[in-house]
């Protein structure tokens, strides 16, 4: 693969983590639910949802999915009833989430099964392996090359989010976010339920 073309997909990926959505809600969720760990665990385990779709992308699932637009359709408003019903959970948390310093009210398996199962059911990132993505693939390229686009995915999700996890667990910054968890919880329902009402929508 030419570095330009590298390049660009590394900016596009950077792009893709960082906009905030529901990958960034959830980090934060487990982030303030049991500390630095859970938080960590759930940034990997979304980046290997991540690095699964780059792989359906280029073995060519990507566009075969461009192609069915009933399976397309099936397989977004599936992940938008997911994140709908992760938002009703974080806003029935309420002040329950305020949560005692060193409280452990999420652990690493549910942080970890969280974590694919956002990555897995985020119509955005659907749309974006499916429209983005393939563009990337040709049918010539080599396995390497291919190999090179499922890493480039996966460590700059996975980077991105740990980064985040590690800094909202600074030893200043938690016990404030933890204070007002509820707050948190609240946004971060709101933000989930409208995200899925928006791929309804649109």
């Amino acid at each position: 693969m030419p570095l330009s073309l590298w390049l660009s997909l590394v900016a596009i990926c950077a792009v893709g983590a960082m906009s905030p959505g529901p990958s960034l809600a959830l980090v934060l969720r487990h982030t303030l639910g049991g500390g630095r760990l859970p938080g960590v665990v759930a940034a990997l385990s979304h980046a290997l949802g991540v690095g699964l779709y780059a792989l359906l992308t280029v073995w060519g699932l990507g566009a075969l999915i461009a192609r069915q637009p009933l399976l397309f359709q099936f397989i977004t408003w599936a992940g938008a009833a997911y994140l709908a019903w992760l938002g009703i959970k974080a806003l029935r948390a309420g002040r329950t989430a305020a949560f005692e310093p060193n409280a452990v009210l999420t652990t690493g398996p549910q942080a970890a099964r969280e974590g694919m199962l956002v990555a897995l059911g985020n119509p955005k990132l659907i749309l974006f392996f499916v429209a983005l993505l393939s563009q990337f693939v040709s049918p010539e390229m080599s396995v390497a090359a291919k190999a090179l686009i499922v890493l480039t995915a996966m460590i700059i999700d996975g980077g991105w989010y740990v980064i985040v996890a590690v800094a909202l667990s600074h030893s200043r910054v938690l016990p404030w976010l933890q204070a007002r968890a509820h707050w948190v919880n609240r946004i971060t329902g709101v933000l989930l339920i409208a995200i899925a009402l928006r791929v309804v929508v649109g």
